[in-house]
């Protein structure tokens, strides 16, 4: 097994033995390969075990080795491994050309890894990207705000973020999802799992046009915990948050805090005064220092600064075409500037099969050089956005 391999098996094993977002781990990990902690945790590198006592701060690590090794029965095997991933499912570790870096603004609560589903990438998905969170038992007005201000974003070039949930969430995806955007969920279980269940038909659909990730093992259910401890993904990814709808306890207000500790804007779309269910978002602009939005316009002014209502069309792609992958330049170079042309003849005329030039075209598009059209995919005219269904 190369070094590479190992230290991706590694991770994988870890994220069995540690909980998310684990920052002992995390702080283990800044001076050891992932192999050496799973070494240690395995008794197969006793040296490696003791070497972690030469610090007060490594004390907290030799106890939590012991903590870990108790979970070593749970780790997966290859086969199983081999499984998830004939399902469709890939694994991102830092470092991957898909890893996302603003995911190291987490110092040591960054993910040991993310498992993701879909055609498009994950890193470039999140280059111009607003996460739109909010309430569970959101009111017919937050539903209906949500669904607009995410398809309004996504017409416009920006990636939607959220968890997946009920309420806000299922509308800010599906509002993205109505104008051909691009959306990314971030479950708090596994992607096999897929929680809520009742939403296997919306993760479908959000993976043929965008992509689901989790730092969880694919087939473990979500813990209470595990959904506040996702929601420091959810910001992390985002260039800002906008929490719609949140009561005063409500989840969707510990992401805004999350985006907050980052150094990312927080805004906040005011409701009824006496909707219990608006008072999270009110309290975010009163004591937080949250911005009041109500339109696209409002969220691109502040996490794009000179996009807003007076600055005319985006000019241009996110990225440089210079900095692109080999097979992405193929794949682009067969994409028309007319008309348009389906995945599978441009898979044939790149040289490629058709999930890589679909997963090529995804985060093309994240990146501004494509759009889908009636036809499959044309060059994305400087100025235009994702067209709108009928």
């Amino acid at each position: 097994m190369s070094s590479d391999a190992a230290e991706r098996r590694a991770r994988v094993t870890l994220s069995f033995l540690a909980d998310p977002g684990d920052r002992v781990l995390g702080a283990a990990l800044r001076s050891r390969t992932a192999a050496d902690v799973v070494a240690a945790i395995t008794g197969a590198d006793d040296a490696g075990e003791a070497q972690l006592t030469s610090t007060p701060e490594e004390l907290s690590v030799i106890r939590a080795i012991h903590r870990w090794r108790a979970r070593c029965d749970q780790v997966p095997t290859v086969a199983r491994i081999a499984n998830w991933q004939q399902q469709g499912l890939r694994l991102i570790c830092p470092g991957d050309a898909e890893w996302p870096g603003q995911l190291d603004d987490l110092g040591d609560a960054r993910p040991l890894l993310l498992w993701a589903r879909g055609a498009a990438d994950v890193r470039y998905s999140c280059l111009r990207s607003v996460a739109v969170v909010g309430a569970r038992a959101a009111t017919g007005y937050g539903r209906t705000v949500g669904l607009q201000l995410a398809a309004a974003l996504a017409e416009r070039g920006i990636t939607v973020i959220s968890g997946g949930a009920y309420g806000i969430d299922e509308s800010a995806h599906r509002g993205a999802l109505a104008a051909d955007g691009l959306t990314v969920a971030v479950l708090a279980g596994g992607l096999s799992y897929g929680y809520p269940h009742g939403h296997a038909g919306l993760f479908d659909a959000v993976a043929a046009q965008g992509v689901l990730v989790s730092e969880c093992p694919p087939d473990q259910a979500p813990t209470r915990p595990g959904f506040l401890i996702r929601n420091r993904i959810i910001a992390a990814l985002a260039r800002g948050t906008v929490v719609v709808e949140a009561a005063l306890r409500s989840g969707a207000l510990n992401t805004a805090r999350h985006a907050r500790d980052l150094c990312r804007p927080v805004m906040a779309v005011p409701g009824p005064v006496t909707s219990e269910q608006s008072a999270g978002c009110h309290e975010l602009i009163r004591d937080f220092g949250a911005m009041c939005v109500t339109t696209a316009d409002d969220v691109l002014a502040h996490i794009s600064p000179g996009e807003g209502a007076s600055a005319g069309p985006r000019l241009g792609p996110a990225v440089d075409r210079d900095r692109l992958s080999p097979v992405a330049t193929a794949v682009l170079e067969q994409v028309p500037l007319r008309g348009g042309r389906g995945p599978a003849s441009i898979a044939a005329r790149a040289g490629v099969d058709v999930d890589t030039a679909v997963r090529e075209l995804g985060w093309l598009a994240a990146a501004g050089f494509v759009q889908r059209c009636d036809q499959g995919w044309r060059v994305m005219r400087p100025g235009s956005g994702p067209r709108r269904r009928a």
